[in-house]
């Protein structure tokens, strides 16, 4: 619901997109005060002449004792484009996970509705400049302001060449030949079309009729004639260049028609987010099982706001999602889906498209700043009634919401890392239900142990569904140990036991798709001498370097940098230097080398960098144009590939000796997840784990698709050491070129809370990446009690001392960041 305009106003709490620990008052001017709303961007000035568009967050009559306030300039909206929900929201975030009204902000927003000032230098208008010597570059930006009379100081920058830029300025303004001007720029700009019409004189029948019998003996435009009222009748306009497309024609054949006054050429604003229709129309029929689940969730729904649905692996979880959702819609309402990353999202949508057609949007990183500004309009006027996309779309500002799915909602990618706000997606998104008094429903195949402990303290509601969609058996687990590899080594296999070979063999034999997971990618994850011991590192950060066989280089993974192979150690000067384990692309190597008949491709971040990269990958696969798919943890998210029966993983020891708290936990989600992708048509579907150490539970648990005792295991094992659920963890991190500043930081920030009762501190200790781009990281851990006091009372002492700490003499360049419930 938007606000009315009130009178009588005199000043507005403004945030800005700047990291400023508050709010700031501007004065509202009596001509803008019966315009002004919150919610709306205004123009206000900062530091002398630097112009901000900020978010009206609050009208008062209050004035501020410690400064004398600014006006505000102007108004930028004729109607809110964030909603007070929205801003309750963006205040929530920020006081929870410890982030200024700005960090928010500039996560929330799209990118073109954030406005900061541009430098513009205006003609003067004068009439001797003929008569100035000018340089050749000066005189070249004076052409150019003469045609366009202003130019922006990044115009100017292109036309002359940033070396010159300062020279030809100053010649500009000593000649007295420009002002200087600052004033914000819109970055959004609409896309802008040539759109074919049809005359007037042609609308009616008869008229067209004749039409038609004239142009019997031009083939072409007859074709380009029928081809247009096809097209208009179908979606209302017609591009120009569709049009030619449609029947592979030229601009020299549609000539014609426009010189006849036939058709008609307007350039006008067309929407970035073309709607494809679905080919298909989505029904749903459900299983005994899943009508059951449903039902509960329904019931659930009656006294809880959040309901966790636990199915297993292929039992058709997105089903009972699509009545949800269909269900919100029909009551008027809009829904979210929410998903922990963008991969999944392109298989996800092409279903849902069946079911929501153009009421659904989809949201994420990866579009345009543009389009995001598009998505954004649709949502804010109700268009969109769905939108599906990763966490970034809680940020929408949705009218009235209804429900939210959380979709594979133990994912640790829903927690944000960089930058601030350091937000976790799942958690939000239950705030921002309550909001709207709307629902949530989060589902996995292995709930999170925090959604399964808040199910046992009856705060959500519980619904399973523990068989795979009509019937489906769950895959076999076999566990294979690791030193069988011994067998093979001589003929230079050391990655896929004889075992796995044969599987792969037989399901190959069989036309099948076989998986294999490694969640390392590269070529080698490190070199190391046998002589010496010698690791290389990287100079800036405190990480071994990873062999990539694509670049024939080192790198990082860290801060991304690459050096030349090395042939010989650094240390001892050996030549004696050796891979030690492996990532995706070693094993790439060795499955075509093994099977070099079979189609093999790989699934890592570095295979699918581009935009349509993971899409292409996955539309082969499901075509059956790759045999053997080898990838990271990307293959784990939620993917259905019909046609896979087998699935191998093969160092499981490494998921299992991580020092990490939840390794267990993690552990055990990405192996059963993973298994998940094999036998999902058929129920023939075999995994084979490879590992060196079969009796660990976790390896048990994954083999008997056991959860309940996983769980039951864990958090025992959280309550004995005071791990969440049962405490909160906040993570001080404090970074800077300096190590010992750094130290001195993050003591400082410890000892602002030691005295503090109740509170558990661990720390400053070097950060398990103890340098990363050349900076020393040191961490403060703390454990607090599930008491909402307490939390408050240690965030804000922890916000006073980095502020303290922030303005000593040297210390403005140390980094001290907040990470709220750390995953």
């Amino acid at each position: 619901m938007i606000s009315s305009p009130v009178s009588n106003f005199r000043f507005a709490e403004v945030i800005l997109p700047l990291n400023l620990p508050q709010t700031l008052t501007y004065g509202v001017p009596i001509e803008l005060q019966e315009k002004i709303v919150v919610g709306m961007r205004v123009e206000v000035a900062l530091k002398g002449n630097k112009f901000f568009a900020g978010i009206v967050q609050r009208l008062h009559n209050e004035s501020p004792d410690a400064y004398s306030v600014k006006p505000i300039r102007n108004i930028l909206d004729q109607a809110p484009i964030v909603n007070e929900k929205q801003l309750q929201f963006w205040d929530w975030v920020g006081q929870y996970y410890i982030a200024s009204p700005g960090e928010v902000m500039n996560a929330a927003l799209p990118a073109h509705l954030k406005l900061m000032s541009e430098t513009r230098i205006e003609w003067a208008d004068r009439t001797d400049y003929d008569s100035i010597p000018w340089s050749n570059e000066a005189f070249l930006a004076l052409q150019s302001l003469l045609l366009k009379k202003e130019m922006t100081i990044s115009e100017l920058r292109q036309t002359v060449g940033a070396a010159y830029l300062p020279k030809v300025l100053n010649e500009l303004i000593e000649n007295e030949c420009v002002y200087i001007n600052e004033g914000l720029e819109q970055s959004y700009s609409p896309r802008k079309e040539k759109v074919i019409c049809l005359a007037q004189n042609y609308t009616e029948e008869g008229a067209l009729h004749q039409l038609f019998d004239k142009l019997q003996k031009s083939p072409k435009q007859l074709s380009l004639l029928m081809a247009y009222l096809q097209m208009n009748k179908k979606q209302g306009y017609v591009l120009r260049n569709e049009l030619l497309d449609q029947i592979k024609a030229t601009a020299a054949q549609l000539k014609p028609l426009i010189d006849k006054g036939i058709f008609e050429v307007e350039l006008r604003d067309v929407d970035r987010l073309q709607y494809i229709p679905s080919e298909q129309t989505g029904s749903i029929v459900f299983t005994e099982a899943q009508q059951k689940s449903f039902d509960t969730i329904s019931s659930n729904f009656i006294e809880k706001g959040v309901c966790l649905l636990q199915g297993v692996t292929g039992s058709g979880k997105t089903l009972l999602y699509i009545q949800k959702i269909k269900d919100c819609i029909s009551s008027d309402k809009q829904a979210i889906f929410l998903l922990p990353e963008i991969a999944i999202t392109t298989q996800l949508v092409n279903r849902l498209r069946a079911y929501f057609g153009e009421e659904m949007g989809v949201y994420h990183s990866r579009f345009s700043h543009n389009e995001r500004v598009e998505i954004w309009e649709k949502v804010r006027r109700n268009t969109y009634k769905l939108v599906v996309g990763t966490r970034s779309a809680l940020w929408l500002p949705y009218n009235s919401l209804g429900i939210i799915i959380v979709d594979e909602e133990h994912d640790a990618s829903y927690k944000q890392q960089d930058p601030a706000p350091r937000f976790h997606a799942r958690d939000a998104a239950i705030y921002l239900a309550r909001l709207y008094q709307a629902k949530v429903l989060l589902g996995s195949a292995t709930p999170s142990v925090e959604s399964l402990y808040n199910v046992q303290q009856h705060k959500y509601g519980f619904a399973l569904l523990n068989e795979r969609f009509q019937g489906v058996k769950m895959p076999k687990v076999q566990l294979i140990d690791a030193r069988s590899l011994d067998q093979v080594y001589k003929q230079g296999i050391r990655l896929l036991t004889p075992a796995l070979q044969e599987a792969m063999t037989m399901a190959l034999h069989n036309g099948k798709q076989v998986i294999l997971f490694q969640n390392k990618r590269g070529y080698s994850p490190f070199q190391i001498c046998r002589t010496c011991g010698w690791v290389p590192q990287c100079s800036n950060c405190s990480v071994a370097l990873t062999y990539h066989k694509s670049t024939d280089k080192l790198h990082c993974h860290y801060c991304g940098s690459k050096v030349r192979v090395l042939h010989h150690c650094l240390k001892c000067g050996s030549t004696d230097l050796v891979s030690k384990t492996f990532g995706t692309q070693k094993i790439e190597e060795e499955v075509q080398m093994l099977f070099p008949k079979a189609r093999v491709a790989r699934i890592d971040l570095d295979s699918t960098r581009g935009k349509q990269q993971f899409s292409q990958l996955l539309d082969k696969l499901n075509k059956q144009q790759i045999d053997v798919l080898v990838g990271t943890q990307m293959v784990v998210k939620g993917l259905d590939f019909p046609n896979v029966t087998l699935v191998g993983i093969l160092s499981a020891d490494s998921l299992l000796n991580y020092p990490d708290y939840r390794v267990n936990e993690r552990a055990f989600q990405l192996m059963s997840q993973v298994s998940g992708r094999a036998g999902r048509l058929d129920g023939e579907g075999q995994v084979m784990v490879q590992a060196y150490n079969l009796q660990h539970p976790v390896l048990q648990w994954v083999q008997q698709h056991d959860t309940r005792s996983f769980y039951l295991n864990e958090i025992h094992f959280r309550q004995q050491f005071d791990y969440p659920p049962f405490c909160r963890i906040i993570k001080i991190i404090c970074r800077h070129r300096n190590e010992q500043k750094a130290i001195e930081a993050a003591t400082e920030m410890a000892s602002a809370i030691a005295n503090m009762e109740g509170i558990t501190i661990q720390g400053p200790v070097p950060a398990g990446v103890a340098r990363v781009r050349n900076q020393y990281v040191q961490e403060v851990w703390i454990k607090c009690p599930r008491d909402s006091q307490i939390l408050k009372q240690v965030k804000e002492s922890l916000r006073v001392q980095r502020m303290q700490s922030l303005g000593k003499k040297g210390f403005s360049g140390v980094q001290i960041i907040f990470d709220v419930d750390t995953v």
